[in-house]
């Protein structure tokens, strides 16, 4: 019987010894499949082994869910060739667009939460899972100003994409607590409504503070570690909802192996205090 997933860590090409090396039981490492969309070479050599070793998680960067245009066909094949191929445990894509008139822009842009927006969100996603065969879990995004026109709040419109599409989520923390102190608001507003019932992952990263307003607006980063004050929500949530798996991100100011170990651990025993509790009130 295989491990359930447990703490994760995003797989990065200079901690690929110690990534495959790895023992920490139900470790497992995400990725973004745009970095390996290639006919072969050391790249995908790689990821088999690591694959051999430890469960994979697909996080797709580039599908432009929240877009007019439909998620090119090209790429949406290319995706489910790499998704039979590699088997991951879990397959997301993010709640945004990125590509507009044929052009595609390297970022995760927002959009006014209107009717007509679900919509077009919800027709997305059932292609997206029509193609791979499989559901995809949604993350919530960071937002940065207040934007106009929403006729949802964000937690009832991914509630409804849930019930439309038969989609998952991906609680991303990180951008709960970033948002909730750019908007004004607070994680637990956010989370109140959320529809846990849905979330099958969670993430956890580092912030910073923007370059030129600092403290006025918080940036999600990826570029330091996960902070207390994101640690305790993280209890708290599981307190609610049992162990879910849960990434720890880093992309910037990349530390050691051992260091990104260290939070793993950090994650893994908060989640092995939820999965004690469960098993000893259904005992």
């Amino acid at each position: 019987m295989s491990t359930p997933l447990c703490a994760g860590l995003g797989l990065k090409p200079e901690h690929f010894d110690q990534a495959l090396a790895c023992r920490l039981p139900g470790l497992w490492f995400e990725i973004h499949p745009e970095n390996y969309l290639v006919d072969g070479g050391p790249r995908l050599a790689w990821l088999e082994a690591i694959r051999s070793e430890h469960p994979l998680s697909v996080h797709s960067v580039s599908l432009s869910l929240a877009g007019i245009e439909p998620p090119d066909q090209a790429r949406l094949a290319r995706l489910a060739a790499f998704v039979r191929r590699f088997q991951p445990a879990l397959v997301s894509e993010h709640l945004a667009w990125s590509s507009w008139r044929g052009q595609y822009l390297p970022d995760l842009l927002p959009f006014p939460r209107t009717h007509e927006a679900l919509g077009v969100v919800a027709a997305n996603i059932d292609r997206l899972q029509n193609a791979l065969g499989r559901v995809v879990a949604i993350e919530n995004p960071a937002h940065y100003l207040d934007l106009p026109g929403h006729d949802w709040p964000e937690p009832e419109f991914l509630a409804e994409l849930v019930r439309r599409t038969g989609c998952r989520l991906l609680l991303d923390l990180n951008n709960v607590r970033v948002s909730a102190h750019n908007l004004g608001t607070t994680p637990a507003d956010y989370l109140r409504d959320f529809p846990l019932h849905a979330v099958v992952e969670l993430h956890l990263a580092g912030y910073s503070a923007d370059p030129r307003l600092g403290d006025a607006l918080w940036i999600d980063s990826h570029d330091a570690p996960v902070c207390e004050d994101l640690w305790s929500l993280l209890a708290g949530l599981l307190a609610r909802t049992g162990p879910l798996p849960t990434l720890i991100e880093r992309d910037g100011h990349l530390p050691d192996f051992a260091e990104l170990r260290l939070e793993a651990e950090h994650a893994r025993s908060l989640l092995t205090v939820q999965a004690d509790s469960a098993a000893l009130v259904d005992a």
